[in-house]
């Protein structure tokens, strides 16, 4: 499981499609208290930040249809409460760039 703290249009098709997909699975578990995945590192830096999620989602949204991809899930905005802002990391900005460049994907790193 992982959500970017890139821009969006940075992503390839692969890592942009993939990370909407897990984002919806996060904002489940947040948002239902599901079990699954609750303690992973990725689902544990968004608790208490729905609202930063929320953004991130409707900026993958922008890109995606900017791609002419069809977008037909959105959140529920009235669940997007805490911080408007992620300011907690797994990996640097340039760490993830790393990541993805060793990925040999068509992500613009």
């Amino acid at each position: 499981m992982r959500i970017w703290d890139l821009p969006p249009s940075m992503l390839c098709r692969v890592h942009l499609l993939g990370e909407h997909r897990e984002l919806h699975a996060l904002w489940t578990i947040l948002t239902e208290d599901k079990k699954g995945y609750r303690n992973h590192p990725e689902t544990r830096r968004w608790v208490g930040k729905l609202h930063a999620l929320y953004n991130r989602h409707e900026a993958l949204v922008v890109e995606m249809e900017r791609r002419r991809y069809k977008h037909a899930s959105p959140l529920d905005k009235k669940l997007a409460t805490g911080s408007a802002e992620q300011n907690v990391f797994l990996h640097s900005i340039t760490k993830q760039k790393e990541i993805l460049q060793h990925k040999h994907c068509e992500c613009h790193v």
